[in-house]
């Protein structure tokens, strides 16, 4: 049996990035990071350890890594970079790098204590930085723990009731032991839950020029049952151009009254300046938006409405079919998009009349997005942009599988949306200064299919 080694001495790496510039700059990323702990299978090989005692650029750092006969070279890539992360908001915190002389520091460093981090990449041995005065406290575990949280919560929750299966019960043993009872679970609920119903009830301030909403199904078991709920998702664009999920609800059934509990609330936390709202063809959306904002134009999901006119397609023709709808959504002029919603209503018609009538009756509701500025088409045409937040929903409800009640599946969740704002909060999404200048009518096309809905608004 290999003997067991003890807590490695820590090691000093000086990582100065290819792009770290000035002086001032340089003595920031100079810093204190952990050779990767010696222990289990988790191991660098010998030359990687001595190579990380020299000063290095972060790409050689990264090359000795890639390099050794570690067993997870992923894992091993992200305990560097996290770990340089940490030292780097140890940096910020106390105003000075590691044995930087600076009058203006506000502190100094004292040692480290041991925080495992587990990822989909595997358990990061990581040591967190600390100060004299006690005063640093990382962000980044709160961040990106929430969910996993949540996710080990629900499996608990199974555990403790008895319905978990084989699968569910291996997995939370590994990441929650065996030595919890049902009241470390409600006291771990009850904190995530005050966390989760704080961020849904937050005041939304500022206009929401464009709000995309969604739903999706998950099984959640009640009285007894498995049932399917809905998942209904709101996701708004406010006036700096950026996203972010305004709420996320469980509901019974998707229809008018969900939605419009939905945006009533909205409305209350001070939803306000919706201008379009996207969607797929739900009634219940519609008769929603109608009420509650009345004078936003509805822009039908493309996406959605080429998946159900394919439907109507056969096999081999479902790849022109798609082109054809495409070629009208991607039209710059009215004269471009008259001509080809007219030629391929004709040239369906002799083929497929349900196509041809389901394309001249409905692609109006799709061509909303024309009147807003041509920059933004694109990103509000259709309701992909929450996609990854569904996909990510997907990945995570797929070990759970059935949720073992309503709680469980809001949680969870929630806290997922919650980190997706966050994300999004980095990046601007659409340049909304541009509908300040916007007028529609002085656009040829968008003045068209202004006409063109409310032409067929009257009609129905």
């Amino acid at each position: 049996m290999a003997k067991k080694k003890g807590m490695p001495r820590e090691e000093v790496i000086q990582v100065v990035p290819a792009s770290a510039g000035t002086p001032e700059r340089k003595a920031i990323f100079d810093r204190t990071a952990i050779a990767l702990r010696d222990k289990g299978d988790h191991n660098l090989s010998k030359e990687a350890t001595m190579a990380k005692r020299k000063s290095m650029t972060m790409d050689e750092a990264l090359q000795v890594i890639l390099a050794s006969n570690g067993d997870n070279p992923f894992r091993d890539l992200l305990e560097f970079m996290v770990q340089s992360a940490l030292e780097f908001e140890m940096s910020e915190h106390l105003g000075a790098g590691p044995y930087e002389r600076n009058e203006d520091r506000l502190g100094y460093r004292s040692g480290y204590r041991a925080r495992p981090f587990t990822t989909a990449v595997g358990d990061l041995e990581l040591l967190i930085p600390q100060d004299r005065d006690g005063t640093f406290s990382t962000t980044l575990f709160e961040r990106y723990q929430r969910s996993d949280k949540a996710l080990a919560l629900s499996m608990m929750e199974m555990y403790v009731q008895g319905v978990s299966t084989r699968k569910v019960a291996a997995i939370t043993e590994t990441l929650c032991g065996r030595s919890f009872s049902s009241q470390q679970v409600s006291k771990l609920a009850k904190g995530l839950d005050e966390k989760v119903t704080e961020w849904r009830n937050r005041p939304i301030e500022g206009d929401h020029s464009y709000i995309i909403v969604d739903a999706r199904y998950e099984k959640v078991r009640r009285g007894g049952r498995v049932i399917s709920q809905g998942v209904l998702i709101v996701m708004g664009i406010n006036g700096d151009g950026y996203r972010e999920i305004l709420d996320v609800k469980i509901a019974d059934t998707e229809n008018e009254t969900t939605w419009s509990d939905l945006l009533r609330d909205l409305k209350r936390r001070g939803l306000s300046g919706v201008q379009l709202v996207i969607s797929d063809d739900h009634e219940g959306i519609k008769a929603a938006v109608n009420r509650y904002f009345q004078g936003a134009s509805w822009q039908r999901c493309q996406v959605h409405f080429t998946r159900n006119v394919l439907r109507l397609a056969g096999k081999g023709e479902k790849r022109e079919l798609h082109a054809d709808l495409r070629a009208i959504f991607d039209s710059q002029d009215i004269e471009t998009l008259n001509y080809r919603i007219t030629e391929i209503v004709r040239k369906w018609e002799a083929r497929k009349p349900k196509v041809a009538e389901k394309i001249d009756e409905e692609i109006v509701d799709t061509l909303a997005c024309f009147c807003f500025p041509p920059s933004h088409r694109k990103r509000i045409r259709t309701t992909n942009c929450v996609e990854r937040l569904n996909q990510e929903i997907k990945r995570r409800t797929r070990v759970v599988r059935i949720f073992p009640n309503q709680a469980s599946a809001l949680r969870l969740i929630a806290t997922l949306a919650m980190e997706q704002s966050e994300e999004w909060a980095e990046r601007r999404y659409l340049d909304i200064g541009l509908l300040e200048e916007w007028a529609p009518l002085d656009d040829q096309l968008a003045a068209a299919v202004l006409e063109m809905t409310e032409v067929d608004s009257l009609q129905e």
